[in-house]
């Protein structure tokens, strides 16, 4: 779920290729990879896992999709500023879709500039189509899953140790969902903003590949960043709780640690 920038490099003149640039406009404008169009994709939290707001949810991300231009013969790919939240959450996106070609720009638009690769500034427009696709239930968790769940799978909490441990308070409560462990997301990544080789990610997810593991932050972007880490390294049962705790943290009669 990786491409590297040679490969990028290489499939510009693709037809095929959609290449979204997950950062700000104000960032965008200033400089961007040929061809790329502009998706904030940080502006679309979402914290309802009820069944009424997946069905929501499902319905908001197909019409985004649709004016993304995705289509079943499409390349998907994906960047920040380094191999990070926004990028990940794209990627993690297309594959509930069971869009499987999706890739995160390793390195993002700090190693394409470092290399001296092509800028440019100009707007790009989409190219709206008809998106469909099938939804794939086990890569999400809802509040009413994880709650059932406690103690059953392993829950990796991607934030600050002090957003874990309750020093920084984002919710109505403070804490983090019971039997949690702290992983934040950026030790994922190396300084050249690459994401880290999977021997050093082996010893950061020391978990069994039995697992069932959900990883979890405040809004579904760090732990999407940790999804794909866990991905690479070849964990099959991996979900993404989309709430995270911008949700749990505001139910007040769920359990907290």
């Amino acid at each position: 779920m990786l491409i590297s920038q040679n490969q990028l490099k290489k499939d510009l003149k693709d037809p095929n290729l959609i290449l979204v640039d997950c950062r700000s406009y104000e960032e965008y404008s200033k400089g961007h990879i040929p061809r790329a169009v502009n998706l904030d994709l940080f502006y679309y939290h979402w914290s309802d896992t009820s069944r009424e707001g997946m069905k929501s949810f499902e319905k908001q991300m197909k019409n985004l999709l649709s004016f993304l231009g995705v289509t079943k013969r499409k390349t998907i790919v994906f960047y920040d500023e380094v191999s990070g939240t926004s990028a990940a959450r794209g990627v993690w996106l297309l594959l509930y879709f069971s869009h499987s070609n999706g890739y995160m720009l390793d390195g993002g638009f700090k190693k394409w500039k470092k290399h001296g690769l092509p800028i440019e500034k100009k707007t790009n427009g989409f190219k709206p189509a008809k998106f469909s696709g099938k939804i794939n239930k086990n890569i999400i968790a809802g509040y009413e899953y994880i709650n059932k769940k406690i103690g059953k799978v392993k829950l990796i909490d991607t934030r600050t140790k002090d957003e874990y441990k309750g020093n920084i308070i984002r919710a109505a409560r403070k804490g983090h969902i019971p039997t949690a462990i702290n992983i934040d997301w950026t030790l994922n990544i190396q300084n050249d903003g690459t994401m880290k080789p999977t021997k050093d990610l082996s010893k950061l997810y020391n978990l069994s590949k039995n697992d069932e593991i959900i990883t979890y932050c405040q809004g579904g972007y760090r732990a999407a960043n940790s999804f794909l880490a866990l991905k690479r390294l070849g964990f099959k049962n991996v979900r993404v709780y989309l709430g995270s705790w911008g949700e749990w943290g505001n139910k007040l009669e769920l359990p907290v640690e």
